[in-house]
C-alpha cells in the first residue's frame, strides 16, 4: 500500500465523524431500502477418493464468472463430513480435526483435533459437533466416551460435553439449530443393524441434555434433519432395506412417521426447496419430492430423471438446484437446475463434493442512492487498493471502502 492511500483512508474517516447523522442515516437505507442478497461464492467441500487415501479440498464457485478455484487442502484426513458458513469465517469437519478459516482470504485461522467428528451447528459463540466412526480394521464402531462436544467459535478451545450417562450413548448424526435448542440426530449409524431412531434436544444456553424424541421402529437410522415451519424433519434410511420421513411438530411434541420407498434414501441426498423435501433413492437416477404439510399420506412424487447424485442443495437466492454427482474415485461434478429443474450448467470439482454451502451477502446499489434527495460529495469510495472512484463512475462488482467501511457494492 502506498501512502496516499493511507492519506485518503484519514480523509475518508474525518469525513465520516463530520458527517456523521448522514452516515448513519444512509447505514439504514444501505440495510432497507437499496439492501439486496446475492450469493458471493459457492464453496464446495470435496471429501476425496473412496479409499479414504486422498486430499480434502474447498472450492469455490464464482455464480457470475461461473469460475471454479480450489482454496483450500487439508492433509493427514481420510475424509470430510461438513461444512457450515458462520460471519466472515467458515468451518471443515474433517475425519480427526475442526478447522476454521477466513471466509475472504481462505486463511487458516485455528483448528483442533478430534477424531470422528461429523457435523457441525453454530450457536451464539458456542460450536456444537456430533461424533461416531467405524475402526478401519475390525469394521466395530469406536466408542467414544461423549457423542456431542461443544468448542468455541472463535478459537476452537473445548468447552464442555455430554457424556454417555448424561446425553447421547450412541453415535449421532445431523445438528440443527432453533431458537435456544440444538436438536441431534441418534442413529448408532456405524453398528450395522443395530440402529437408533432418536432426537435428543440440548438447552443451547445451559448445555444440558433435557430431552429426546423417539422416532419408532420405521424412523431408525435419521441421516438428514431438515427445519421447517416450525416442524422438524428426518429423513431415515432404516436398516438401508428403505426410507421414511418423521415429522417432529416442536409445538406439541408430536412425532409422525411415515415409509417413502421400499429402497434406501442415498446418504445426504436429501435437501429442502421450496417447501417440499428433495430426495432421491439410493444408486438411482429419479428424483422425488414429498409435500411435508401432507405428512399423514405417502404423497412422493416423481420429478423426472437425472444424474446419479450424492449431494443436494437449494441457492434460495436464486432459485436454483445445485446437486453434486461423483464416481468416488476419478471425477466430480456439480449440476446447476433452474427453478423447473431444467439444467443451466455444470462445472467440474475434485473427487466426491459432498457438502454445498452458499455464502450469501448484501450489496447495495449506488445508483439507486443517487436518486435520493441527499448529496454525497465525490470521491468518497475507495476499492481494496486505495484506487478513488465517484457514484457514477465505472467499476466492478466487489468489496469497497465507504466511509471507512467495507461494503459489497453492486454495479
Amino acid at each position: 500500500m502506498d501512502i496516499h492511500f493511507y492519506q485518503k483512508l484519514k480523509l475518508t474517516i474525518k469525513f465520516n465523524f463530520m458527517k456523521n447523522n448522514l452516515f448513519l442515516f444512509l447505514a439504514f437505507l444501505f440495510s432497507t431500502t437499496f439492501a439486496q442478497n446475492h450469493v458471493h461464492q459457492v464453496l464446495i467441500l470435496n471429501e476425496g477418493f473412496y479409499s479414504y487415501d486422498s486430499l480434502v479440498t474447498v472450492g469455490s464457485y464464482d455464480p457470475v464468472s461461473e469460475v471454479y478455484n480450489t482454496v483450500v487442502e487439508i492433509d493427514s484426513s481420510r475424509f470430510a463430513t461438513d461444512l457450515i458458513i458462520d460471519s466472515t469465517f467458515f468451518y471443515v469437519a474433517a475425519d480427526n480435526k475442526i478447522l476454521k478459516y477466513d471466509l475472504n482470504s481462505y486463511e487458516l485461522i485455528a483448528q483442533v483435533a478430534i477424531e470422528g467428528v461429523r457435523k457441525l451447528a453454530i450457536h451464539d459463540n458456542n460450536l456444537f459437533i456430533s461424533r461416531g466412526d467405524l475402526d478401519p480394521l475390525t469394521y466395530e464402531p469406536i466408542k467414544y466416551n461423549s457423542y456431542v462436544q461443544v468448542y468455541d467459535k472463535s478459537d476452537l478451545t473445548f468447552i464442555s460435553e455430554l457424556d454417555t450417562i448424561n446425553g447421547p450413548k450412541v453415535s449421532t448424526e445431523s445438528l440443527i439449530v432453533n431458537e435456544d435448542f440444538v436438536y441431534v440426530g441418534i442413529n448408532n449409524g456405524f453398528e450395522y443393524l443395530n440402529y437408533e431412531g432418536i432426537v435428543g434436544v440440548i438447552d443451547a444456553n445451559s448445555l444440558n441434555y433435557i430431552s429426546e424424541f423417539d422416532l419408532g421402529d420405521n424412523g431408525k437410522n435419521p441421516d438428514n434433519m431438515i427445519l421447517y415451519d416450525n416442524n422438524l424433519y428426518t429423513v431415515n434410511i432404516k436398516n438401508f432395506d428403505g426410507s421414511s420421513i418423521s415429522q417432529i411438530n416442536l409445538e406439541t411434541g408430536t412425532v409422525v412417521t411415515k415409509n417413502i420407498s421400499g429402497v434406501t434414501v442415498g446418504c445426504g441426498t436429501s435437501c429442502l426447496r421450496s417447501g417440499k423435501i428433495i430426495y432421491q433413492l439410493d444408486g438411482d437416477s429419479l428424483l422425488f419430492q414429498w409435500d411435508p404439510t401432507l405428512v399423514g399420506e405417502d404423497n412422493s412424487s416423481e420429478i423426472g430423471l437425472f444424474d446419479k447424485f450424492y449431494h443436494l442443495a437449494e441457492d434460495k437466492t436464486n432459485n436454483k438446484f445445485y446437486a453434486s454427482s461423483t464416481d468416488y474415485t476419478s471425477f466430480g461434478k456439480i449440476h446447476i437446475y433452474d427453478e423447473n429443474y431444467n439444467l443451466e450448467s455444470t462445472f467440474t470439482t475434485e473427487i466426491s463434493p459432498g457438502t454445498i454451502v452458499f455464502d450469501v451477502r448484501q450489496s447495495v446499489s449506488l445508483k439507486e442512492l443517487v436518486n435520493t434527495n441527499f448529496t454525497i460529495e465525490s470521491p468518497y469510495i475507495y476499492d481494496l487498493l486505495g484506487r478513488a472512484y465517484g457514484i457514477n463512475d465505472d467499476r466492478p462488482a466487489g468489496l469497497y471502502i465507504v466511509n471507512g467501511k467495507k461494503v459489497y457494492l453492486s454495479e
